[in-house]
Order: C-alpha cells, then structure tokens, then sequence
C-alpha cells in the first residue's frame, strides 16, 4: 500500500476505505482525520455512491486509537479542536445517504471504536477487540463515544466500558449488540466481496430512502416516524426504479439499477 493515510478503493460505486497507519496500528492523528475529510468531500458529491466500507491495514488493528503520541502535550484548547475536528468529521461519515459499514480487524480501541460506532454496522474478525480505555489515560471518550456507545449497546454497559477503561473481546460485542456477526478472520475479506455484491446490486435510491427512514425517524415519535416512512416509501414509486425493480421479479429476470 502507498503511504495515503487514507487508502480509496472503488468498486462500481461501493467504495472501500482503509485507514493505512499499520506500523502505528492505524492510530488517528491529524492527517489522517484531514484525509478523511478530504475524501468524504468527494463522497458527498456522488450521486452514484452505493455504499461504504471502513476498515484498517494490516491484520492487527482497525483502529487502535487516536496518536497518542500527537495528543499527550496538547494544551485544553488544542485538545477541544482535535476533538472538533475528529467530531465534526465523524458526523459527516454518519450523515452518509448510503450504508457505512466498518470491517473490524484486530484492535478497535478508543477513537477506532467511536470510529466504528459512527458506522451504521460492523462486522468483525474473531480475532478483533473493543474497548473504550481512555480513562487509563487520564480522559474521557472525545470523539463521541460518551455519547453514540450508549446509544448503540444502551447506557449501563456503555457506562461499563467507558469507566472500567475494560477491553472485551468480538464475542462479547456481538452480545451486547455492538458488532451485527463475527466470522473467522480469514473469511471477513468474503465477507466484504460478498457484501459489496449484494449492497452494488440493490436498489440505489430504496437504500437511500430506508436509511433515511431508519436514521430520521429515531428522533421523531412513533406516529411522525410512520408518516415519514410512508412518504418515502410513496417516493419510491415516482421514479424509474421502482417499476425496474418490480418488473425484474415479475419477469424472473436481475434488475437492472
């Protein structure tokens, strides 16, 4: 691999992002922050975006954290910046219109796990371990981890992880819902082939519009999440995908999107 910290590979518009630290376990620092920004400029742009897949280079680690080593003489107001930048970088990888999927590999710790939290999904390698350890450092979670791990796993685990400072492995993050499956780590590469298939082939503005409904509606009541839902889904049918896609399976035939 190049020296990119940030590593884009597209394939018919699912793109596969690698965070390509691997002598530094693929640590978050500025550049690598900036150059994520920087390619989410470009993603943000693309009408024809399926999907994206995060993971990190090498086989010992997603993300192991944010560079320590960059951070540990940051004055408070550098640190509140970093913080910001990190933050408001996450939000937009977040804010994706279509599916981000992290691909845990190894270490998923600190920043790498806010990272994979602000993911819609991840899978992970049997091999992968989480944790949020920044209280044995003398902080807290900056980069929003205080706040979407509790969203994802619920507040008295989150409250577990974020002040033991704990690391628990890919089984115990399947059970407290932080992980979606865990494979052996030499099928988890399949497992992204296969995904990027199955994610190329669907329906691009239907996955557009059901995570739109999955994602706004959970701030919204129950009865104004169900009208927003049906509003998408009467979209649906004022475009051409619809009628492609309905006519494939009527006609036992792929559709073509």
């Amino acid at each position: 691999m190049s020296e990119q910290p940030i590593e884009v590979q597209d394939n018919a518009g699912v793109v596969r992002l690698t965070v390509n630290r691997p002598k530094a376990l693929n640590a978050l620092n500025s550049d690598v922050i900036a150059a994520l920004a920087a390619t989410l400029d470009e993603l943000e742009a693309r009408n024809d975006l399926r999907a994206v897949l995060i993971t990190g280079a090498g086989e010992k680690a997603f993300v192991a954290g944010a560079d320590i080593t960059e951070m540990r003489d940051k004055s408070a107001p550098q640190a509140r910046d970093f913080a910001g930048q990190a933050l408001a970088t996450l939000k937009r990888l977040e804010a994706l219109p279509v599916p981000v999927v992290a691909l845990v590999n190894g270490f998923c710790l600190g920043g790498g796990c806010e990272l994979a939290l602000a993911c819609d999904w991840a899978v992970a390698s049997d091999n992968a371990v989480f944790g949020q350890p920044e209280v044995l450092l003398g902080v807290i979670p900056g980069f929003g981890g205080t706040q979407r791990l509790p969203r994802r796993v619920g507040p008295a685990m989150a409250l577990d992880l974020v002040t033991t400072g704990r690391k628990i492995d890919a089984n115990e993050a399947l059970r407290i819902g932080l992980v979606n499956r865990v494979m052996p780590q030499a099928e988890l590469e399949d497992y992204a082939a296969e995904l990027t298939k199955q994610l190329g082939g669907n329906g691009p503005q239907a996955v557009r519009g059901a995570k739109q409904a999955v994602h706004d509606g959970m701030d919204q009541d129950l009865d104004s999440a169900l009208a927003l839902e049906t509003s998408l889904f009467a979209l649906c049918f004022a475009g051409e995908e619809q009628r492609e896609g309905m006519s494939a399976f009527v006609e036992k035939r792929k559709p073509n999107f």
